[in-house]
C-alpha cells in the first residue's frame, strides 16, 4: 500500500515537522552555495579585470602590475633583506669575508675579487652594476665581462634578443647594453603577455631540450613551474666553438650528473680559466640548482620549484602565486607545512642538520683544495715538469669542481643532500690523491718546504693573489657616480616614448 505525503502527515504529525526542518535546511545551504558562485564570480570578474593592454616585450613590471597587483605587491617584497637562516639570507653578505679561503680557490677569476650571498629578484641589475667582477667600464675601458652577463638579469633581455638576434645580443663587453638592460628579473621573464600562461624566454634552455630530442611545447603545467626558474639556476657556459662568441649554452648533453657535465666538458678540453697558484684548468660552476633538485625527494614527489618558492595565497577568498621568490624557511607555514605536520621548528631544524652536515665536508674539501694549489705551485717552483704535474693538475680541477658543483647551487644541500655529499665526498678523495702524488714530486726533488701566505682574511687572501681591492672599489665609485647615471638617463628617456594603452 502506498501512502502519499499528505497522508503520512495526517498519521505522523511528527513527521511533518521532520519534513519541514529538513526542506529549512536544505534551502539555507542552497542559499550559502548560490551566494559563494556570485561571490567567487565577482571576485574572478575583481581578480582579473585588466586596465591596460601589456605588449609582448613589455620590460616594466610596474606595467604589469596594472592588471596583477596581487602578484606585483609580492614580487616588491623580494626587496626586503631582513631574512637570516643558519647560513644564508635575503641580505647583502660578503662570502669571501666569511670563507677566504674561496679567493684562493677562484684565484686569477673574477669571482676572487668580489662574491655576495644572492639578494632577491629585485636587486638583479643593482647588484650585478655594483660587483667588482663587472669593473669600472667607461668610454675607453670595456668590462671585462662579456655582454652575455646580462642574460638572466631583466626582461629587457628578451626584448633585445627578439630586436638583435640572440648571437649579436651576446658579442661584445657587459657594458655595450648597460642603457638598455635597466629593469629587475620580474612579469616578462616567466609569461606571456597575452595568455599570461608561463613561457620560456630564454633560447638557452630551448636549444638545450633540442638537443636531447626533447620537445618544450609538451612539459605539463607542473613542469613548468621549474622550467621557467631552469632557465637561469642552471649550470651553464659561455660556448666560443664554430664561430659562436660567448654564446650562453647548457651543458646536459651528456647528462645532468656532476659527473655527465665534467664529461662534456673534457670532450673539447673546455676550462673557465687558469688557476692563478697551481696553473690548472679549471671549470668553475655557476648555479646547478634545478640539476640538483632533480636528485631529490621533492623532485621524485612531483613538486615544483614553484610549490615551496612560491606557494599559493589565499586572500579574501582570492588565490593567486605569491611572486615573493625567496626561501621557504621564511614561509614554512605555507611551503613545508602543506604537507608536513610537524612544527616549524621541527622543520626548520631537519633543514640545518643536512646544512650542517654538508657544511662539515665542504670544509674538509676547501682546506684539502687551499692545500693542493699551494703545494702544486712548490711543484713548480722546485722544477717539475709539464709531464710530472699533468695527473696533478687533473685531479685538483676534478676535485674543485666537485666542490664548486656542490656549494654554488643555493639550495643543494637541501634539494638532494646525500647526493650533494657524494660528490663532496668523491672531491675529498681526488684532492687528497693529488696531495699524494705532490708529496712524490717533494720527495724526488728532495724539497718539502711549501709555503703558505697568511690568508686567514679576505683582505689577506687578496693580497696574497695580487689583488688590488682598494683600486678596484674606486673604480666602481666613478663609475657609479658617472656612467650609471647616463645609463638610466638614456633608459628613461627611451621607455617614457613606450605607449600604454589604458582599457
Amino acid at each position: 500500500m502506498k501512502w502519499s505525503i499528505k497522508q503520512i502527515v495526517e498519521n505522523k504529525p511528527w513527521a511533518g515537522w521532520l519534513l519541514f526542518f529538513v526542506t529549512v535546511v536544505f534551502v539555507f545551504f542552497l542559499g550559502l552555495l548560490a551566494s559563494s558562485i556570485i561571490e567567487r564570480r565577482a571576485e574572478a570578474q575583481f581578480v582579473y579585470s585588466p586596465k591596460v593592454e601589456i605588449e609582448q616585450f613589455e620590460p616594466r613590471n610596474e606595467i604589469w602590475g596594472e592588471n596583477f597587483p596581487r602578484e606585483y605587491a609580492t614580487f616588491l617584497q623580494t626587496a626586503d633583506t631582513n631574512f637570516k637562516s643558519l647560513f644564508n639570507g635575503n641580505g647583502l653578505n660578503d662570502a669571501l669575508k666569511e670563507n677566504p679561503d674561496m679567493v684562493i680557490l677562484w684565484a686569477g677569476y673574477a669571482f676572487a675579487k668580489d662574491y655576495n650571498q644572492p639578494r632577491g629578484h629585485f636587486y638583479s641589475i643593482v647588484d650585478i652594476r655594483n660587483t667588482l667582477r663587472t669593473g669600472a667600464p667607461n668610454d675607453t675601458t670595456p668590462s671585462p665581462q662579456p655582454n652575455t652577463c646580462w642574460t638572466c638579469k631583466s626582461p629587457d633581455v628578451p626584448r633585445l634578443m627578439a630586436k638583435m638576434g640572440v648571437q649579436e645580443f651576446y658579442k661584445g663587453s657587459w657594458d655595450k647594453l648597460g642603457s638598455e638592460v635597466v629593469n629587475p628579473i620580474g612579469c616578462a621573464d616567466c609569461h606571456d603577455s597575452k595568455t599570461m600562461n608561463l613561457k620560456i624566454t630564454r633560447p638557452a634552455l630551448i636549444e638545450a631540450f633540442q638537443r636531447q630530442g626533447k620537445d618544450l611545447n609538451e612539459s605539463s603545467q607542473q613542469e613548468m613551474r621549474s622550467l621557467v626558474c631552469a632557465q637561469c639556476h642552471v649550470e651553464y657556459f659561455f660556448d666560443n666553438r664554430q664561430g659562436k662568441q660567448k654564446y650562453l649554452t647548457f651543458p646536459w648533453d651528456s647528462g645532468m650528473t656532476v659527473e655527465a657535465i665534467e664529461k662534456y666538458y673534457d670532450n673539447f678540453n673546455y676550462s673557465d680559466w687558469t688557476h692563478a697558484i697551481s696553473k690548472a684548468p679549471m671549470l668553475k660552476a655557476q648555479h646547478p640548482d634545478y640539476e640538483v633538485f632533480k636528485m631529490g625527494v621533492h623532485f621524485r614527489a612531483g613538486l615544483a620549484c614553484a610549490d615551496c618558492h612560491m606557494p599559493y595565497i589565499s586572500e579574501g577568498g582570492v588565490k593567486f602565486t605569491d611572486h615573493h621568490v625567496q626561501s621557504p624557511l621564511n614561509n614554512i607555514s605555507r611551503s613545508c607545512q602543506v604537507c608536513h605536520k610537524e612544527s616549524e621548528e621541527e622543520l626548520r631544524e631537519r633543514v640545518y642538520q643536512r646544512q650542517r652536515n654538508i657544511k662539515e665536508l665542504r670544509t674538509i674539501l676547501e682546506k684539502e683544495l687551499v692545500a693542493a694549489h699551494f703545494e702544486a705551485k712548490h711543484a713548480w717552483d722546485i722544477g717539475a715538469q709539464e709531464l710530472e704535474m699533468k695527473n696533478i693538475l687533473l685531479l685538483i680541477r676534478q676535485a674543485q669542481w666537485r666542490w664548486d658543483f656542490a656549494v654554488a647551487g643555493h639550495g643543494n644541500s637541501f634539494h638532494a643532500p646525500l647526493e650533494t655529499a657524494r660528490i663532496l665526498a668523491h672531491g675529498i678523495n681526488k684532492a687528497q690523491e693529488a696531495r699524494r702524488l705532490l708529496i712524490q714530486i717533494f720527495a724526488k726533488y728532495n724539497n718539502f718546504d711549501v709555503k703558505i701566505p697568511d690568508i686567514s682574511t679576505k683582505e689577506m687572501a687578496q693580497k696574497a693573489i695580487g689583488i688590488n681591492t682598494q683600486k678596484l672599489k674606486a673604480d666602481k665609485e666613478i663609475f657609479l657616480k658617472n656612467v650609471v647615471p647616463i645609463w638610466l638617463k638614456k633608459a628613461k628617456e627611451r621607455e617614457a616614448k613606450y605607449s600604454v594603452k589604458y582599457l
